[in-house]
């Protein structure tokens, strides 16, 4: 039975409208075209094949989900018309079909929303038991595979005094989230998901950091080049601010939308009961101590002196202290 989700502290953007969420989840165990057919079946979609390796579904008023196989230069070569006859081209689908093979073994399908209103979360918690049921299968059903689950929680402003008490509180809660986690080691080794540099966390948490827009981009961009964070800032940079951010980094992969990108979970669909609601009520965390002033500033108090303090550093343990004095319990 799918578990419904619950709403963050702040259901609204500044606009009065209900904040949405994004989901990516990867997942192998199913064919393309047989999760895009559950998938649209479950959800009354239309499925439209907009390359070989990718399948768009549409009709849902939110936008369009989207199947593919995640695997950037195999979705470019199954974009190109094939020519039968022509030798370069011969060549070509060779070592298409060739990674093809090769991708059915170690690269996820991925599955992806549109931007959801976020009271429809428990939708896809429901979709999940639907593709489990199917077979689908996550992160720890083969050694090798190295499977996240992904949310794109829409901020409530893009405001600096909005975004900031997030990043403060995320930073705080990092450890933790890692160790609750229980980030897959591949995905750890592989640097997918690297946790922010001590220096920036130390920056952050500061009281006295009360940044301006442009401040708060160059100071994460100075420490964070890059997408493979646990949580990607880089996106909501470029909605607030795209020249500033295009000049800073060269990544033709960073999209511009006014969300958090989370990256840390894994995604274990094939595990009976699992579903998102579990890597949520980790987020909900952060979103619980970002709107609570007086609770992130002695958070960040706590952490600063912990950080400070080599001792605890080489032999505390952060996730754990925070678990006990800074946590909002479910019990």
């Amino acid at each position: 039975m799918s578990q419904d989700i619950a709403l963050p502290p702040v259901t609204n953007t500044a606009q009065g409208d209900e904040r949405r969420n994004g989901i990516e989840i990867e997942l192998n165990g199913l064919t393309l075209d047989r999760l895009a057919e559950v998938v649209a079946d479950e959800l009354n979609l239309k499925i439209k094949q907009t390359g070989r390796y990718e399948r768009k579904l549409v009709g849902d008023d939110a936008g369009d989900w989207v199947v593919e196989v995640d695997f950037r230069l195999l979705k470019e070569m199954g974009q190109k018309q094939r020519d039968n006859g022509d030798l370069a081209d011969d060549v070509a689908v060779f070592a298409e079909d060739t990674l093809s093979r090769l991708a059915d073994h170690v690269v996820p399908l991925e599955l992806v929303s549109p931007p959801l209103p976020m009271s429809r979360m428990t939708e896809v918690n429901k979709l999940v038991e639907v593709l489990r049921n199917k077979g689908a299968q996550g992160t720890s059903a083969r050694a090798i595979n190295a499977f996240g689950l992904q949310f794109n929680p829409e901020v409530p402003s893009t405001e600096a005094d909005s975004i900031v008490p997030y990043l403060k509180a995320f930073l705080c809660l990092e450890e933790w989230l890692i160790q609750h986690s229980e980030v897959n080691l591949t995905r750890k080794f592989t640097s997918y998901v690297s946790p922010f540099p001590k220096t920036y966390i130390k920056k952050v948490i500061a009281a006295r950091y009360q940044p301006s827009q442009r401040e708060m981009i160059d100071d994460y961009i100075d420490d964070n080049p890059t997408r493979n964070r646990s949580l990607d800032c880089l996106p909501l940079f470029m909605h607030l601010d795209e020249d500033h951010v295009r000049e800073r980094c060269s990544d033709p992969l960073i999209k511009s939308r006014p969300t958090f990108h989370y990256r840390l979970p894994n995604c274990e669909i094939h595990v009976p009961d699992w579903g998102i609601h579990l890597a949520w009520q980790d987020w909900l965390q952060v979103e619980q101590l970002a709107n609570d002033k007086d609770r992130l500033h002695a958070c960040c108090k706590a952490y600063q002196r912990f950080l400070n303090n080599p001792l605890k550093r080489w032999f505390g343990n952060w996730g754990k202290q925070l678990k006990q004095e800074w946590l909002i319990t479910n019990d």
